[in-house]
């Protein structure tokens, strides 16, 4: 089994959005069984008195016009746990990056990746917080995780 988790800053719209996407690929193509994919934050500020918010609304939408639900998802937090748990920590940007090895002390095992590394293009998945273009973001995870599912 490959055990993936998606990283940003809040989890409350890309690392959900690359979640749920990449769950309906591999449920799409019957590998639900070889797949343990979930998301979290390098943030605690989506996170109020230990319960996450849920999928920040604009999100959540995107994520509905493509048919895929990501209902019941709430933000947490990554922990040290995280890093013995999965096989690969792909973050959405390279302050996630950054904000990931803060938080664990390193990456002795070269388990952190960015999603856009596994396209052809690489950089950062565009930040729909800032400009309110969830129709680009989602355009860049699906490509990155399409990309990956490809590589694994």
């Amino acid at each position: 089994m490959t055990r993936i988790l998606f990283v940003c800053h809040g989890n409350i719209c890309r690392s959900p959005m690359a979640e749920f996407i990449l769950k309906e690929m591999v449920r799409k193509q019957g590998r639900e069984k070889e797949f343990e994919i979930d998301s979290c934050a390098t943030s605690t500020e989506e996170i109020w008195n230990g319960v996450g918010n849920p999928v920040y609304p604009p999100a959540k939408a995107e994520l509905a016009k493509h048919g895929i639900s990501c209902e019941g998802k709430r933000a947490v937090q990554l922990t040290k746990k995280d890093y013995a748990n999965y096989d690969l920590l792909v973050a959405m940007d390279n302050n996630n990056v950054r904000n990931i090895h803060r938080l664990l002390g390193g990456d002795p095992l070269g388990k952190v990746r960015k999603l856009m590394d596994y396209t052809s293009r690489g950089g950062d998945v565009a930040d729909p917080w800032y400009t309110d273009r969830f129709d680009i973001a989602y355009r860049d995870i699906e490509e990155g995780c399409r990309c990956l599912l490809e590589q694994i």
